[in-house]
């Protein structure tokens, strides 16, 4: 299995022969506005550039599609994958949305816009437990932020999901999502009983309501659930809102005594697991 970390939540893992891109960000750098009410929204982001050309991300087998806010699916990502590329995506309102070659932009108030004259002709749901060229990818529930804060943000929280891969030669990987640690992550580690998670460790913050995504203290109480199992930090410094660092994850895990249990890859970087 290879994990490279390619910028915020965008992956590309080879696992089981077959390469997917995870939640694909592809747009340059500082070309988006930020999200308004979230932290850090005087920023333009992503705040990084992408550290390879978008050809070689696009060297794939297929897509995952975890939600489609626009640092896991945008505009450049609707130009730039071929047309008949097979996408996954959580149900069928996102299929129907991807299908179309839509994003959400961003500079017009977040309103739903389409690429002109582009359809993808193989975006397909991952209920019913796909298998894609002998990898099995099982959907599984997360929840972008405290009860909170999905009372009072839905609309723009939106559902999201994680996915279990696995394969008869490989090791059980379980790709958290866009969550914070709750009672859904607890219980995939537990039945699923994963050899490597994938965690979204950037603490994004929406102002008043807390973070939607995991902090260093939820990648710790991870570490403690999942005691056997590798863990890798994605989803740092990128998005305007993301308010932990690899640093400061590196600092708080040392502190807890965590510190060789997670690797924090950078930009750019693989992990062979």
């Amino acid at each position: 299995m290879k994990i490279r970390q390619i910028r915020s939540a965008t992956l590309v893992i080879e696992y089981g022969g077959v390469r997917f891109l995870v939640d694909p960000w592809l747009a340059p750098k500082d070309s988006m506005p930020a999200w308004p009410g979230c932290a850090n929204d005087h920023l333009r982001q992503p705040t990084t550039p992408l550290p390879v050309p978008i050809d070689e991300i696009l060297d794939v087998d297929a897509v995952i599609v975890t939600h489609v806010h626009t640092d896991h699916w945008d505009h450049t990502a609707a130009e730039s994958i071929p047309a008949d590329m097979p996408i996954f995506v959580q149900h069928a309102a996102d299929k129907a949305f991807i299908s179309q070659a839509g994003w959400i932009d961003l500079e017009d108030g977040a309103h739903f816009r389409y690429v002109d004259g582009k359809t993808f002709s193989d975006v397909r749901v991952l209920t019913g437990n796909p298998v894609f060229k002998g990898v099995k990818l099982k959907k599984v529930p997360g929840q972008h932020g405290s009860d909170e804060a999905l009372g009072v943000a839905y609309d723009g929280l939106l559902e999201v999901c994680g996915v279990v891969f696995s394969h008869p030669s490989e090791k059980t990987l379980y790709l958290a999502g866009d969550t914070v640690w709750n009672e859904y992550v607890e219980a995939n580690i537990r039945q699923y009983r994963p050899d490597v998670i994938v965690l979204n460790a950037g603490d994004a913050q929406i102002v008043g309501l807390g973070s939607i995504i995991m902090n260093s203290e939820d990648v710790c109480r991870v570490c403690e659930a999942a005691p056997d199992a590798t863990i890798i930090a994605s989803h740092l410094e990128a998005a305007h809102h993301a308010l932990n660092t690899r640093a400061a994850l590196r600092r708080h895990l040392a502190e807890a005594g965590l510190a060789g249990r997670v690797l924090i890859p950078m930009d750019g970087e693989t992990c062979l697991v």
